[in-house]
């Protein structure tokens, strides 16, 4: 090439930064998809695995993100003890469930950014492993999530609640059988009414420890409902809720 292209293209190329002002980071196309998403937690609960986790506000570069449509729940599920296992392996998933945001089914909530789903067709003495997937409305697939596992045993037995109404408080008491194998961590607890519908999630942030727990925050005249579930951690380090409680209800008392 003689120098006066190279002088040219170099003008040339200089006329078009100058055009086109300053130039951000490279972004590639496969970062233009759907972030991951995030916080995904597998965790027996009774006879089911309930599987959560934090829908994408973004995509893979950062942006905020256009077209989400929903997510891809692929499962893998195998049996404890077996040999030979690709923790690795793609090609075992399967597809399990595919969710549209704005449609989703009876046995899924949605909190805020965080999405609950039951999985019920579990069996004790089966790890299930769930990677979730999102994808746009233009069916892009975005990036998909880390694996959450969870280890099926038979439920541990239901503890047993009892209720007590107060002026400006319930009490409530737990009581539970021995654990024979594993440890007992505390209580979830869990709290509806006729205007608030039955949580996915427990009322407490943390295990309930002890055997009993004073709810407050009460409307008066507005009957609730309780149930709860013992949180045990088992021998393999896995952390199971029990079987379900018996439910009570209760509404404050009247001053007296």
């Amino acid at each position: 090439m003689s120098r006066q292209w190279q002088a040219a293209l170099l003008v040339g190329l200089s006329m078009i930064t100058v055009a086109c002002g300053k130039k951000g980071p490279l972004i590639y196309p496969e970062m233009l998809v759907p972030a991951a998403p995030t916080a995904v937690t597998a965790q027996q609960s009774g006879a089911v695995v309930k599987l959560q986790f934090v829908i994408p506000d973004k995509d893979g570069a950062g942006r905020p993100l256009q077209g989400f449509s929903g997510v891809k729940i692929n499962r893998r599920a195998t049996e404890v003890g077996q040999k030979n296992v690709c923790t690795s392996c793609l090609s075992d998933y399967r597809l399990f469930r595919t969710l549209y945001i704005d449609h989703l089914p009876a046995n899924t909530q949605r909190l805020g950014s965080r999405l609950i789903i039951v999985d019920d067709d579990v069996s004790a003495g089966n790890i299930y492993s769930y990677l979730v997937v999102p994808f746009t409305a233009d069916s892009v697939d975005g990036i998909s999530s880390l694996a959450a596992e969870a280890r099926v045993i038979t439920p541990p037995p239901a503890p047993d609640l009892k209720i007590q109404p107060f002026p400006t408080e319930v009490k409530l008491r737990f009581s539970s059988q021995p654990v024979m194998s594993g440890t007992l961590l505390g209580y979830n607890l869990y709290r509806w009414s006729a205007v608030t519908a039955r949580s996915y999630l427990p009322l407490n942030r943390e295990p309930i420890k002890g055997n009993d727990y004073v709810d407050s925050n009460l409307e008066r005249g507005l009957k609730y409902r309780y149930s709860a579930r013992a949180l045990i951690q088992l021998t393999s380090g896995n952390i199971a809720e029990s079987a379900e409680s018996n439910e009570v209800e209760g509404v404050l008392k009247d001053d007296e």
